[in-house]
């Protein structure tokens, strides 16, 4: 009879060998390497989030330094058309120079150099009553209501002082430059140029740019 049967068994049940069983339960492999898994998928998703963010703050690389330089090029474009619509050359605008003042030989003399700075000449003379020694500032530049925004302010870059008015009943293209009571001269023309200058080389518009791109 073996030390480890119990008495009163009468040898009935014996318990041989060296080993015994365990008690603890027995691991759950599964659940672990479903653990596993879901870890390294949480990495590689973060992983590829990180890589997003990067690419976000610098600009997605060449690709997206090439669609920016392609932007550029577009809105540089689209501006030179608008600028090129909107404001003429001097020598696509036609003046009438008219004297409204009572010195002699002023409108002649006005003319003479607005046409050396590449304006066209039309008509060149005494104002008409209406205006003869009625306008009391430098000059009073007149057109159509189209020459608003194209005509008057290149020509107002020659005197910039002068008064702009529209006429809504007024045809043809042509605008007036009549000379007032306050006038002089036209200002120098190495000003007049930087004036003209900043005029048509306006900066663009975001929201005009990126529509005609």
């Amino acid at each position: 009879m073996s030390m480890l049967t119990p008495p009163g068994m009468g040898g009935q049940y014996r318990i041989t060998g060296d080993k015994y069983p365990r008690m603890r339960r027995p691991r759950r492999r599964g659940r672990l390497v479903l653990l596993a898994v879901a870890s390294v998928t949480a990495l590689g998703v973060l992983g590829w989030g990180t890589l997003q963010l990067i690419d976000v703050f610098t600009g997605g690389g060449k690709e997206a330094s090439a669609a920016g330089a392609r932007l550029g090029e577009c809105r540089d474009r689209a501006t030179a058309s608008t600028k090129a619509a909107a404001l003429p050359e001097p020598g696509r605008i036609t003046v009438n120079v008219l004297n409204a003042t009572p010195v002699s030989g002023l409108a002649k003399k006005t003319a003479d150099e607005l046409k050396k700075r590449g304006f066209r000449i039309g008509e060149v003379g005494n104002a008409t009553k209406q205006y003869d020694k009625k306008v009391k500032g430098t000059a009073l530049l007149l057109g159509p209501s189209a020459a608003l925004d194209t005509s008057l302010p290149v020509l107002a870059t020659q005197l910039p002082g002068a008064e702009r008015r529209t006429d809504v009943a007024r045809k043809g293209t042509a605008v007036d430059l009549i000379l007032g009571s306050g006038f002089k001269k036209l200002t120098a023309k190495a000003d007049a140029d930087k004036a003209l200058a900043a005029l048509t080389k306006p900066k663009p518009t975001p929201a005009a740019a990126d529509k005609a791109c």
